[in-house]
């Protein structure tokens, strides 16, 4: 009997299509893409050879060296397109990092390379992403009076990157949008998603009170004074008229205070970072803090 006859091309697809089911079942970290309105996957487009290959991001259980990879990429698109960092004064952005590292030796995650930068703007601001990357304005440090304030508000974003609150953020807002698949979110839509997130969406409520608990303590590790978080958080919410940045993307100001009073060590009363006089040298560069001051209450 003879047998049937079959195209030549047809062994070469068969061939195409165990070959990509074979690498979709071994790889790791490669997935077909996600299939989505705008961006569908179909068998018909893997009996075509159209295979889409999209090299994703775990949000869920990255490494720190694959966070602190992310987070150097979404700082480059930040510095790019949302922040100017201040750099007249390298003693100045000395001071705030040796502040920083003191502060991130008693974090919970101390396998993260931290970095600390000052952001050259007007408002009362302070920003933490992800793997590390923290960021305080000159305008905060302007408003602050001691050392004690300025550990306040960068152990609180300290807290936030301990807590992996923009993390758990970024992957709800992937699973929102329809942009995970089985390897994760694309590194780039990552990126922006994370960008987005830092510097125009407020943390929960809870994140905040968590970051809070998790600053204080971190500070009272380091040697500061817990007042100083208190005393400046009381400082944001007392003011007049709209409130400042820092409270407007970090809402519950006077609930916060309570909240941070109620947790205070009583045994253990630092005077750490308390001197004004040392302070207002170590940012005497930036210009008097009285100024400041006026400027944001007008």
């Amino acid at each position: 009997m003879k047998h049937p006859s079959f195209p030549r091309h047809s062994n070469r697809l068969t061939r195409q299509v165990a070959l990509a089911l074979a690498g979709l079942s071994l790889s790791t970290g490669l997935s077909l893409g996600v299939a989505t309105t705008a961006d569908a996957f179909s068998w018909r487009d893997l009996l075509r050879g159209g295979i889409r290959i999209v090299q994703g991001v775990q949000l869920s259980n990255m490494s720190p060296k694959q966070e602190m990879e992310l987070g150097s990429q979404i700082n480059a698109q930040l510095l790019r397109s949302e922040l100017k960092l201040y750099d007249d004064d390298p003693e100045l952005l000395a001071y705030i990092n040796d502040i920083g590292q003191r502060l991130a030796e008693e974090s919970d995650r101390p396998e993260l390379d931290y970095t600390f930068q000052v952001v050259d703007s007007d408002q009362i601001n302070a920003y933490a992403t992800v793997g590390g990357y923290t960021y305080i304005t000159t305008g905060l440090l302007k408003l602050a009076r001691n050392e004690a304030e300025v550990a306040g508000v960068i152990g609180h974003e300290i807290g936030h990157i301990e807590g992996k609150h923009l993390i758990t953020q970024m992957s709800r807002e992937a699973w929102r949008a329809g942009l995970m698949s089985a390897a994760g979110v694309d590194r780039n839509r990552a990126v922006q998603i994370g960008v987005e997130l830092a510097v125009r969406r407020p943390r929960s409520r809870d994140n905040e009170y968590d970051s809070d608990l998790r600053g204080l303590r971190i500070m009272r590790e380091a040697g500061y004074a817990e007042s100083g978080m208190v005393s400046f958080m009381e400082k944001l919410a007392s003011k007049g008229g709209a409130p400042p940045t820092f409270l407007s993307t970090h809402p519950h100001g006077s609930d916060r205070v309570a909240a941070l009073e109620r947790n205070l060590n009583a045994e253990i009363v630092g005077e750490e970072g308390l001197d004004e006089s040392y302070y207002s040298k170590q940012i005497s560069v930036l210009g008097p803090r009285e100024a400041a001051e006026q400027a944001d209450e007008s």
